[in-house]
């Protein structure tokens, strides 16, 4: 059994009195957060899965995915299903730290890997895969008064989660649970000496 992950789709779910059980063999993933470095403002780049995907199809995700042998480690994933689902070349990307390791209800035991990411890049969907790419501002993102709290019935109880719309996106689970942990980690009061949405 694996230590439990420090966040997880879990978190707003405490009141339920159960302990996340993490599986016995949760599948290593890594995904980026990537930070477009524009001149006037910083935006967090997403995907929405096509709707025939077999596992969340049509949710709002970071590029990411499994965690492969021969990839060097999360960073090395991050990057790799990074280019391949939209097209961003490594060359315009440079890592910068992580967040809290993340473990959904499906099994996935999630690495999100930080990224700057100046302009400039050209990017493809993963036909298949990836039905469009689009960036949402990053101060909406790390703004609290857009960290809504929606329920749904699962296993006959009903359990909350993050979700933060934006335009037409609907930003939720366990994407919008990574942000939230980016917000505690450096927007929130007390979070880091000067951090602070811009």
């Amino acid at each position: 059994m694996s230590v439990p992950a420090p966040r997880s789709d879990d978190d707003l779910n405490r009141h339920l009195g159960e302990t996340f059980d993490p599986v016995s063999n949760p599948r290593a993933a890594a995904v980026l957060v990537p930070l477009v470095m524009h001149e006037d403002e910083l935006t967090v780049l997403l995907t929405r899965r096509t709707d025939d995907m077999p596992s969340h199809p049509g949710q709002v995700a970071f590029p990411g995915g499994k965690i492969d042998e021969g990839d060097e480690g999360p960073v090395g994933a991050a990057l790799r299903e990074t280019h391949e689902e939209t097209g961003l070349e490594r060359k315009f990307v440079e890592t910068c730290g992580f967040l809290d390791i993340y473990q959904t209800r499906t099994g996935f035991r999630i690495c999100p890997v930080v990224a700057l990411v100046q302009p400039g890049f050209s990017l493809q969907p993963e036909q298949g895969e990836v039905a469009e790419i689009f960036e949402v501002p990053l101060g909406f993102l790390m703004n609290p008064a857009n960290h809504q709290r929606h329920g749904r019935e699962w296993e006959g109880k009903k359990r909350w989660f993050y979700a933060m719309p934006y335009d037409r996106h609907y930003i939720w689970g366990a994407t919008a649970g990574m942000l939230r942990n980016f917000y505690d980690r450096v927007y929130a009061p007390g979070a880091l000496p000067g951090a602070g949405a811009s």
